[in-house]
Order: structure tokens, then sequence, then C-alpha cells
């Protein structure tokens, strides 16, 4: 199965993402021309670089949640499937 790299987007006190992103990590050197600007927009605030990323998962990578994010008006969760 391949491995994917799973981006959502909460509204504040929801349970349920607003916006669900899953990249297959063979694709993620490119996947940067194709997010949505205001998933884009929302990663570059947070200082999340999709390219780094990608030399990350080079090699076989950890699975499962990396990282949480949470402010006043989102919540951003990364995880590899």
């Amino acid at each position: 199965m391949m491995q994917t790299l799973q981006i959502a987007f909460y509204r504040p006190n929801k349970n349920d993402p607003d916006t669900r992103i899953k990249i297959p990590l063979s694709s993620l050197n490119i996947s940067e021309k194709l997010l949505p600007s205001k998933a884009k927009a929302s990663l570059e605030r947070e200082g999340i670089d999709l390219n780094h990323l990608s030399e990350l998962f080079a090699k076989q990578g950890p699975k499962g949640t990396l990282i949480e994010i949470e402010n006043a008006e989102e919540r951003i969760v990364i995880s590899i499937e």
C-alpha cells in the first residue's frame, strides 16, 4: 500500500475537517504546486515547507501523526498513513 501524507484543516471546536488533503509520498516533491492557495497559506503561516518534508521521507520515514498545530483560527494535523 502506498503511503500518503495527510493534512487536515479543522475550524475551531469542530471534530470533522473543513479541508483534507492526501498526497502520495512518491509525489510529495511536486505537491506544493498542486496545493490550494488557502492550504498553502496556512502551512506557510506555521512555517511548514513541504519541500523539506520530501527530503525527510526520501527514506522510510515515520508513520502516524507527525504534528498537530492549533491556534484561534484553525487546527492543522499532519500525518503519514
